[in-house]
């Protein structure tokens, strides 16, 4: 007999203004800090300003990752136009400056 499991999940909406000039690196994200949903799972949602909110952003998670069972690889846009009211999070007036130096390029809708 076979079990069947149904998981639920939000549907991101695509935040992205154009595919024109986008570039996306491999990056490894880091589970430290990230909070298990009521399945267990810990996502990093698409669309997080990565790898933190601050001085520090080098750029913005291209996909979901699962770090349910530690770090993982994950896309990083590092260069592109980007939809900013579509983000999960609005980026931070300090992540706008390291970002928008590295080629991310944010638009209103």
């Amino acid at each position: 007999m076979s079990h069947i499991k149904t998981v639920t999940t939000d549907v991101t909406p695509n935040f992205l203004a154009s595919a024109v000039g986008l570039t996306v690196n491999t990056c490894t994200v880091s589970a430290d800090g990230v909070s298990a949903d009521e399945n267990g799972y810990k996502i990093v949602p698409a669309g997080t300003v990565y790898p933190s909110n601050d001085a520090k952003a080098t750029g913005i998670l291209f996909e979901d990752v699962d770090v349910t069972y530690g770090d993982h690889e994950g896309a990083l846009i590092v260069a592109g136009r980007i939809i900013k009211d579509r983000l999960p999070a609005d980026p931070a007036t300090e992540a706008v400056t390291p970002l928008t130096a590295s080629g991310i390029i944010f638009v209103t809708e």
